[in-house]
């Protein structure tokens, strides 16, 4: 997912306009999904730890959409390592 444009919050791909959060003027975000983000606010008041929890309730459907077979334990260590990337995640964010 190099080049893919990715919430900057919970990592959801963005490909589509829809799947795209709003800016407090009505625009539409190029950082963040309409789940995380609204009206230029987070949705919800999360912690990265409880970020990768919500995530991990989707594993499923994001194995069978990707082809893969990840357990819950190998996505939690991958989403501990690549969340914390994510500009929601950084320090002075």
């Amino acid at each position: 997912m190099e080049n893919a444009k990715v919430c900057q919050s919970c990592g959801m791909p963005l490909k589509m306009p829809e799947e795209k959060g709003t800016n407090k003027d009505g625009s539409l975000s190029e950082e963040y999904c309409v789940y995380c983000y609204k009206e230029g606010e987070f949705t919800q008041d999360v912690s990265v730890e409880e970020m990768t929890e919500l995530n991990l309730q989707y594993l499923d459907e994001w194995n069978k959409e990707n082809n893969q077979e990840y357990s819950v334990e190998d996505a939690r260590t991958e989403l501990n390592r690549f969340l914390p990337t994510l500009k929601r995640w950084q320090k002075g964010n």
